[in-house]
């Protein structure tokens, strides 16, 4: 496969690096496009030293089979027809196009087969909170449709970026030399502190990172029953998400059939032993692949209602692997791409 990442030099592009490596992707080219700040540097990659080129409007995609986007939504926004006119499908890590109708919005466990409708050659990528969510929604929705989510997030500094995780880092040893901490990629100070403002607040009085939640589960999961309200934390953590869920389904479900499911599905690793102090934590899930799950318990409000945790790598299952889900499930069922698998 010819394919080409933009935005390399960003935590996601250099994700999106070691994880197409990782997952032995088919690679016959790789191109890598970024800003001007980043133009020049290069990376290597499988033995070899790769040059990031200066995207622009002159940039030619053509031969190029899939595009990797991580630049934002204003550079995809920008860019989308450069890199899509010949053809190139480009799978988007950004928030510009996921609620396009156009444009399907995937998650390879949940609905690989809406990537195969994409009108305008651009596939979405969800939201990292989304992605581990509905990962570990959909066994449950096939036992009984679910009406119902709440969710507390607990986002690592990843999610906003390296700068902020090196952030993150830095007001820790300013705070141990008894410096004021430089806040420059948050609202506050993180360090040993918790944040409930991610991202901007809309009109209703959720920010657009909660709303993002709440659309694109409805979305992924083909689904106007499911309404999901929350509450999104930034947490000092490096790197993976927490996510606090309770969910109500048409019909009580018995516990046993749900971690049935959960442990049958893919993508997911049930880590639930109370007993033995087991459940998943960031401090172990860092930098591996699935979702994990753990605290399953039936609600003591309500006899349809199941509560659980959930803990995904943002930048990986969140981000950059997704991503690469998607492309290498284009190459097993796309026509256009089979016959190069």
């Amino acid at each position: 496969m010819n394919i080409a990442i933009v935005g390399a030099s960003g935590a996601v592009g250099q994700e999106l690096l070691r994880v197409i490596d990782e997952q032995n992707f088919p690679v016959t080219s790789l191109r890598l496009f970024g800003s001007k700040r980043s133009a020049g540097k290069k990376y290597k990659f499988r033995g070899r030293e790769i040059e990031v080129e200066l995207l622009s409007h002159d940039s030619d995609f053509s031969g190029v089979d899939i595009a990797f986007t991580s630049a934002g939504a204003s550079t995809s926004k920008e860019y989308a027809e450069t890199i899509t006119k010949h053809g190139t499908v480009m799978i988007d890590n950004s928030s510009a196009f996921r609620m396009d109708n156009d444009v399907p919005l995937v998650v390879p466990e949940v609905n690989a087969q809406d990537a195969l409708d994409r009108p305008r050659n651009i596939i979405g990528n969800p939201n990292c909170t989304t992605i581990q969510m509905v990962v570990a929604l959909k066994p449950i929705n096939d036992l009984s449709p679910i009406v119902r989510v709440h969710v507390a997030t607990y986002q690592a500094a990843s999610g906003a970026g390296a700068a902020a995780m090196e952030e993150l880092i830095r007001q820790h040893g300013e705070i141990h030399e008894g410096k004021e901490p430089t806040i420059e990629k948050f609202a506050h100070q993180l360090a040993f502190n918790l944040i409930p403002h991610v991202d901007v607040f809309t009109d209703n009085g959720y920010t657009k990172e909660e709303m993002k939640m709440y659309n694109e589960t409805r979305k992924i999961m083909h689904s106007e029953k499911i309404k999901v309200s929350a509450t999104c934390v930034r947490v000092p953590v490096l790197r993976a998400h927490s996510e606090a869920i309770w969910l109500e389904t048409e019909k009580p479900l018995e516990l046993s059939d749900v971690k049935k499911a959960l442990e049958n599905a893919q993508g997911i690793v049930l880590k639930d032993n109370p007993d033995e102090k087991e459940y998943p934590m960031p401090l172990h899930i860092s930098g591996k692949d699935p979702v994990y799950v753990g605290r399953l318990r039936k609600d003591l409000t309500d006899p349809c209602g199941i509560s659980f945790w959930t803990v995904g790598d943002q930048i990986k299952k969140g981000a950059a692997l997704n991503a690469v889900q998607i492309a290498q499930w284009l190459l097993k069922n796309d026509p256009k791409f089979k016959v190069v698998s």
